[in-house]
């Protein structure tokens, strides 16, 4: 006969082992999310000749295709009269779209004329960029070692003007957008789950996607129907290849500490970097060799900061719960 206490200990250890199944199954989909994230440019590249602006028209198109038909399946749509009749919510969804347009069609162009490397170097430094947001338009107060990775950042920025003459504008525009758009999801959009949410992106977006295509055939520059069945198909399939990792994304996040999370996310710009470098043939120069380390020191001092201030948590919350217990040192 069992005995009254076992029944307590058996039900945490069954608790314990479900919370560890999905710490596992959200760290999955976190590595699924950023290796697909990361393996974007070989699909991009797959896309010529369409230009960015046809491929950014045919991927929210196909998107808001698939959300539609996701929503419909789930009978999920009594969110949308809630969604419309709040104006505030609805401009700063519109806003976020523009901002992850703007985004998405940089990404691509970088990919299609040979700078996948400088797309790269945008996702190493949206970290830090989303961290000076934090700073500047949140006034969130920061640790000595996160002061310490944003002017690291900054340098990096610097010397990479410096050196190449130029602004660095990919990867700046790629970082301050996506950055943005956090921070614009962050203030107005936390109320709407990941599929509700990009399916309001998309459709504000359509209404300009559908002015492109037009132009574009307009002017006999649209690829859609002339390059073959694959390149249709490849184009039509745009729209899963974009909310596939989205999704796997949001459910990750459900799932395993923002640390982790933060972790994982530089799996992307490595795979961008190493796609672009080995398997499309990009030359990087010394310069931004250069550019790439100082920003790495950043990552190595946001990623140790994140760490220990997760430690220090865990420490306090297991003191909170157990005063008499010593704290753990790991």
């Amino acid at each position: 006969m069992t005995a009254a206490g076992d029944e307590p200990a058996s039900s945490g250890a069954t608790e314990a082992e479900a919370a560890a199944a999905e710490v596992r199954r959200g760290t999955g989909y976190g590595f699924l999310a950023y290796g697909i994230w990361g393996l974007f440019p070989l699909y991009f590249a797959a896309l010529k000749p369409s230009g960015a602006l046809e491929i950014l028209a045919h991927r929210i198109l196909w998107t808001l295709a698939v959300c539609a038909l996701v929503l419909l399946v789930r009978r999920d749509l009594a969110w949308i009269r809630s969604f419309v009749s709040r104006p505030r919510l609805v401009a700063g969804i519109t806003v976020a779209g523009l901002l992850i347009a703007a985004n998405w069609v940089i990404y691509v162009l970088a990919v299609l004329t040979g700078r996948t490397y400088e797309a790269a170097l945008g996702y190493f430094l949206n970290p830090i960029v989303t961290v000076a947001l934090g700073v500047f338009v949140l006034r969130e107060r920061l640790r000595p070692l996160q002061w310490a990775a944003v002017g690291v950042g900054a340098l990096a920025s610097v010397w990479l003007a410096v050196a190449g003459g130029v602004v660095p504008w990919i990867p700046l525009a790629l970082a301050f957008s996506f950055g943005l758009y956090g921070l614009v999801k962050k203030k107005v959009g936390a109320s709407l789950e990941a599929m509700h949410s990009l399916a309001a992106e998309t459709t504000v977006l359509a209404p300009l996607a559908v002015v492109v295509l037009f132009v574009l055939s307009a002017q006999g520059s649209l690829t859609f129907a002339g390059h073959g069945g694959g390149h249709t198909t490849l184009l039509v399939l745009s729209g899963v290849v974009t909310a596939v990792p989205l999704l796997l994304f949001a459910a990750a996040a459900r799932r395993i500490p923002l640390v982790t999370i933060g972790l994982i996310q530089f799996i992307t710009p490595v795979l961008q970097l190493v796609a672009g470098v080995t398997l499309l043939g990009e030359h990087v120069s010394g310069r931004l060799w250069v550019g790439f380390g100082i920003v790495w020191v950043a990552l190595v001092l946001l990623s140790y900061d994140s760490l220990t201030s997760a430690r220090a948590s865990r420490r306090a919350a297991a003191a909170e719960r157990d005063p008499g217990c010593p704290e753990p040192t790991v």
